[in-house]
């Protein structure tokens, strides 16, 4: 869709295809001043939130165990969607989760964790969909306005949408620091606990104190920047490459297919590393923020690292199944 823009003699930039756009301004009726303004990847994350609130309950449906009535068939799962999303929520809940939060921390934050991995893969996915570049050709070919589009480009390449993601995920860390540590319990943690050791070492407590006061605050903000910075790179990688016939211009017969065949397969190429990428990234802000939940918990508690059996009336021992 690019190739098509730049063979009708339009100079795109990559960075128009990432950046966001203002879609109508009501900051004058309204007397906010710039909140009032709403931009295409505002409208594009209220359509993704749409999407996972109309999907995700069916899914659920799908998944949880049917009626008595069906027999067997009700512990089966139906649907492929929903058969997709079982599988990737017990891995992650029981190979990846489990083993950092413990048994009950992941029974407790497995909703709050699974709705932050399936927006931020549900935001990054819909930014592979070309909508804004089918919307620069209705205009260009339409009213000859090639840069006109309403919805487009990927939420998370917005740096205002991960900070607010990692803000969430900031307050859920300092609500479980709290209620886990309480306010005693999170100031040692923040001196990690030398005041308990030799005298000398109250000497290095307040060095200590800054520099973990200074990673409460830090640590959201690594991930904001983190998923910004990749969901941005890889989309101004994949514009380049399909907008570079259009900076060659001067190129002719062979040389002008040639470049053009590379800049497609390149494109098609990145285009699977961005797929990757975006499950990816999703899964990394998740994780780690499940991580940083751990690491504001009790560790002499060691009832997460019991294996799952117990003994029955007769001394026997008897696997625990999970419940489908």
């Amino acid at each position: 869709m690019n190739l098509l823009l730049a063979a009708s003699g339009e100079k795109h930039t990559p960075l128009g295809h990432v950046l966001d756009k203002s879609v109508f301004d009501a900051s004058e009726w309204l007397n906010v001043g710039e909140i009032g303004s709403v931009s295409s990847q505002m409208l594009t994350m209220i359509i993704g939130v749409i999407i996972l609130l109309f999907l995700m309950p069916r899914v659920a449906s799908r998944i949880a165990t049917g009626a008595s009535s069906e027999g067997n068939e009700r512990y089966i799962t139906k649907g492929r969607l929903s058969q997709v999303v079982e599988v990737m929520v017990l891995y992650l809940r029981d190979t990846m989760l489990v083993p950092v939060m413990g048994e009950k921390p992941t029974r407790k934050y497995l909703p709050f964790l699974m709705s932050l991995f399936f927006f931020i893969l549900t935001m990054n996915l819909i930014g592979l969909v070309p909508l804004a570049d089918v919307q620069n050709i209705i205009g260009k070919f339409g009213w000859g306005d090639d840069h006109f589009s309403v919805i487009g480009g990927t939420p998370t390449s917005n740096i205002n949408i991960t900070i607010g993601l990692a803000l969430v995920s900031f307050v859920m860390i300092q609500i479980h620091s709290f209620r886990e540590l309480g306010v005693v319990g999170f100031l040692e943690h923040l001196t990690c606990d030398l005041t308990k050791g030799p005298k000398f070492l109250w000497l290095v407590v307040p060095v200590i104190f800054v520099v973990e006061l200074a990673g409460v605050f830090i640590k959201p903000i690594a991930l904001a920047i983190r998923l910004f910075a990749n969901m941005v790179g890889g989309h101004v990688l994949l514009a380049t490459l399909l907008l570079l016939p259009g900076f060659l211009p001067d190129l002719t017969g062979g040389a002008q297919i040639g470049v053009i065949l590379i800049s497609a397969i390149a494109a098609v190429l990145i285009t699977f590393l961005e797929v990757f990428v975006a499950f990816l990234q999703a899964f990394i802000f998740m994780f780690l923020t499940a991580v940083f939940i751990s690491l504001m918990s009790h560790h002499d508690d060691h009832e997460e690292h019991e294996s799952h059996e117990s003994h029955d009336a007769h001394g026997q021992v008897s696997d625990l199944q999970p419940a489908h």
